[in-house]
């Protein structure tokens, strides 16, 4: 499952907001009717998962965890607090909750960044003030496929 695109929309104020359509449709293809929303690891941002990519991300993470480990288990138990089920409503919109607003920083107006498997959701200006902050993106994809062997260029 491939996502593609970049949308903006607003969030109501009871934190609902308007899947993008050509999501919809992704998820409509592959008969996925559920998504897990966290927050992401990295950024400031919110990340939906279908929940198929959820569960296989998840069997690989409680693979390389040993369940007699405390840190291992601690380690997951903070990973599943933050993830939630969300479900579009009849009308193609999901449901963010406050806490999960608040930790984006996302007010009204909504980013929604395919990243290939997975969908971002952004406050619209921190969006672009990341998004400003990769002005190497030219240089810094060379440095990274140059140490590719070529036959997988």
């Amino acid at each position: 499952m491939r996502f593609i695109g970049d949308y903006s929309a607003k969030a109501d104020a009871k934190g609902r907001v308007f899947l993008p359509a050509p999501f919809r449709k992704v998820l409509d293809a592959e008969k996925e009717t559920r998504l897990i929303l966290r927050g992401d690891l990295f950024q400031k941002c919110l990340v939906l998962y279908p929940e198929g990519l959820w569960n296989d991300m998840l069997n690989m993470l409680q693979a390389k965890l040993n369940r007699w480990n405390g840190q291992h288990q601690h380690l997951l138990r903070q990973f599943l607090e933050d993830a939630e089920v969300v479900e579009l409503d009849r009308n193609g919109r999901i449901l963010i909750n406050k806490r999960k607003l608040k930790f984006a920083g996302i007010s009204q107006d909504v980013r929604f960044l395919a990243v290939d498997d997975h969908i971002e959701v952004w406050d619209k200006s921190q969006f672009e003030s990341v998004l400003s902050e990769s002005a190497n993106l030219g240089a810094d994809l060379q440095e990274i496929m140059a140490e590719l062997p070529p036959n997988l260029i």
